[in-house]
């Protein structure tokens, strides 16, 4: 580590967990994410994957933005804000959410937990408070509290995550269903647990006040040291995602304030989430550019799709013909699914061409030497990876 990179890490902030990731992050791969220093793998991304797959994993959300929007006025000023009608969330529950731009290109994606009638929490990947400030603005009785560095969270995922929770002595957490919120006594005060996650699969996130993030995080790995937990960092993430179908903010979109180009970002239409949009209830950010999108069709759609081979598609530009020379897209996360068994990416394709045929032109190297490829891609209606362990409630054990 150089000088400059050195210097660069000393100004990241430590995560609430980091003195035990620190200890399992043998490979030293960390990154950053909001400031703090995060961890990219801790021994192998694949086999980090894999324990996510078979097992149970752990991931640090603490670098994650929280904010607490409180007051008379919290969920008119969040139903303001957001596509989707918040009014119907029932308390003790999350919901997954998208706000706009007045030009109906996305800002941001995130979740809302209602945590009482007039007492919510947005958990998002970049930093909105100023957005949701200006949000609030003409409401006259709601504040918004940015708790993003005053709760500690860890995602656990994985077939064996509710055993794993049920053997630390949550009683009842069985009965959780997805989405739901679930409150337990922790060490003189509460640990707050939600059927929630990023991975697809059967999973949970951890909530917790930092003072006992340590206590807690020990309690975990004890109760799952019989199913091999232990951490995962970004890249097993990546790839869990992926097969799960969920965007991810840098790779399916871009964020609306942080884009320079003309429609160089997107929006929920484009990005498959017009079941997000609610027309029915009141005026929301965005609201007349997107009716009028619904009404002439999005531009691009984004689109899973199984492509021919092995060859992963990364970076690849789509065509509508094996000679490639009609572009029509362009695909933006892809890699070989080790449990699905199949070459797949999700991919910006235009609309109009959805029904004709679909190539990939893949760029790969074999041995030093550089070669590319045109692939038929085969559009798929359904995630890749969706086992019903992921919707059972009581989860099996395994």
């Amino acid at each position: 580590m150089n000088t400059a990179e050195k210097y660069a890490d000393e100004r990241l902030m430590r995560s609430h967990f980091h003195p035990r990731e620190a200890a399992w992050n043998v490979r030293d791969a960390w990154a950053s994410w909001n400031g703090y220093k995060f961890a990219e793998c801790y021994y192998d991304a694949e086999y980090e994957y894999f324990c996510v797959r078979n097992s149970c994993a752990t991931y640090d959300i603490c670098p994650m933005q929280k904010y607490y929007v409180q007051g008379r006025d919290a969920e008119a000023m969040l139903n303001r804000m957001v596509t989707r009608d918040i009014s119907k969330l029932p308390l003790d529950r999350v919901t997954y959410v998208v706000w706009c731009t007045d030009q109906g290109r996305m800002v941001d994606d995130g979740t809302i937990f209602k945590l009482a009638d007039d007492r919510f929490m947005l958990t998002c990947g970049s930093p909105c408070g100023a957005w949701l400030k200006m949000s609030a603005f003409g409401f006259s009785d709601v504040t918004v509290t940015d708790m993003s560095d005053h709760i500690a969270a860890l995602s656990l995922q994985g077939p064996t995550s509710c055993a794993v929770l049920k053997k630390m002595g949550l009683h009842g957490i069985d009965s959780a269903k997805p989405f739901d919120i679930r409150h337990f006594p922790f060490h003189g005060d509460t640990l707050m647990v939600s059927r929630t996650g990023f991975t697809g699969d059967l999973g949970y996130e951890l909530w917790v006040n930092p003072e006992l993030a340590l206590q807690m995080w020990d309690e975990l790995y004890a109760a799952g040291a019989d199913y091999n937990i232990q951490p995962f960092g970004e890249e097993a993430t990546n790839m869990a995602r992926l097969e799960a179908g969920f965007i991810m903010p840098g790779m399916e979109f871009n964020e609306a304030l942080k884009t320079i180009h003309f429609e160089h970002d997107q929006t929920p239409f484009e990005l498959n989430l017009g079941w997000l949009v609610d027309f029915n209830k009141p005026h929301f950010n965005g609201r007349n550019a997107l009716l009028k999108e619904k009404e002439r069709g999005p531009k691009y759609t984004l689109t899973r799709l199984d492509i021919e081979g092995n060859k992963p598609a990364e970076h690849s530009y789509l065509y509508s013909n094996k000679r490639c020379t009609r572009e029509i897209g362009y695909v933006t996360s892809a890699m070989w699914s080790p449990a699905v068994k199949a070459n797949i990416a999700l991919a910006m394709v235009k609309t109009d061409c959805l029904e004709g045929e679909i190539w990939a032109e893949i760029y790969y190297e074999k041995e030093l030497r550089q070669y590319n490829k045109a692939a038929r891609c085969s559009v798929m209606k359904k995630p890749f990876w969706a086992p019903a362990r992921a919707r059972a409630t009581p989860p099996p054990d395994y």
